[in-house]
């Protein structure tokens, strides 16, 4: 019902925001004492815990989102034939066995929060809404993809304030950046199903809009994606070597949107999950790389 590749999409993001997010408490502290020697707390032990308790909050809160989208779009799935060979239409799965592995999966996120800090656990509540809320967006707006977006993009927020316990402007361009790339790629992803969203009522930017303006709509995403991107290392202690990951994902971008036509979506699949998921990994390993070397 759930597949580990699709994890790409997100985790690499969760430990981009909680190393970009620890290094600037640390560059703030020395800011601060106006000292590069400054005796600072190391934080090695702290984020090797942290990055433990990350990690179970990402497996808890993919799984919880991905199987209460598949439970909630069950009957969906089962009359859309690219969709019906999912485990629940094709009778794999109970509604009921699903429902007691999105119980366990919340309680792992709510677990892993509380042992983050208690911030992680206030904004919890939100995280769960969007989580919930994503899977049913498609039944009354075109908007959906940017809940998504959302959903995907509170991941290195939350990675962010896991290893800080707080939130800065920073954290929120990181945040915007990821939602829109998310939203970007969903687009792509929901073309494939144009036909039977007008069909079944279902509401998507490509079933409102048509294939061609929705792929328009999609690189004006991914633009605003770059420049946010980009915003962060004149913003963040990000030095060259995250640049050089950044123009590296923006190329990928550039060649992601070259894949899909309007009248020919025969490479939907290897735009939306390689290119993307090659992307999220660059651009994080680039800047997580830039922190622990040049820090």
């Amino acid at each position: 019902m759930i597949k580990f590749e699709h994890t790409i999409f997100a985790l690499p993001f969760a430990f981009f925001g909680a190393f970009l997010g620890l290094q600037m408490e640390i560059y703030t502290i020395k800011q601060a004492y106006d000292s590069e020697h400054v005796l600072i707390w190391q934080p090695h032990l702290s984020l090797a815990w942290a990055s433990v308790w990350i990690l179970l909050a990402m497996v808890g809160a993919r799984s919880a989102a991905m199987a209460l989208n598949r439970v909630i779009d069950r009957y969906i799935d089962a009359k859309n034939p690219r969709t019906s060979t999912r485990a629940i239409p094709a009778g794999l799965l109970s509604a009921k066995e699903v429902y007691l592995f999105i119980i366990g999966s919340f309680a792992l996120l709510f677990v892993s929060a509380y042992m983050l800090n208690m911030l992680a656990v206030k904004l919890l509540p939100i995280a769960v809404f969007f989580l919930v809320f994503y899977s049913y967006t498609k039944r009354f707006t075109w908007t959906c993809h940017l809940f998504l977006g959302v959903a995907i993009g509170l991941a290195p927020l939350g990675g962010w304030v896991g290893t800080t316990g707080t939130l800065h402007i920073e954290s929120i361009l990181l945040f915007l950046a990821v939602a829109l790339w998310t939203a970007g790629f969903d687009i792509i992803y929901a073309t494939q199903d144009v036909q039977f969203d007008q069909k079944e009522k279902l509401f998507s930017i490509p079933s409102r809009f048509g294939v061609a303006k929705a792929l328009v709509i999609s690189r004006a995403l991914h633009v605003l994606t770059v420049v946010l991107f980009y915003s962060l290392f004149f913003v963040t202690p990000l030095g060259w070597i995250y640049l050089i990951g950044c123009t590296i994902a923006t190329g990928i971008l550039i060649y992601e949107h070259t894949l899909v036509k309007h009248d020919d979506l025969s490479k939907v699949d290897m735009a939306f999950f390689t290119m993307n998921g090659i992307m999220s990994v660059i651009i994080s390993v680039s800047a997580i790389g830039d922190l622990v070397i040049l820090s």
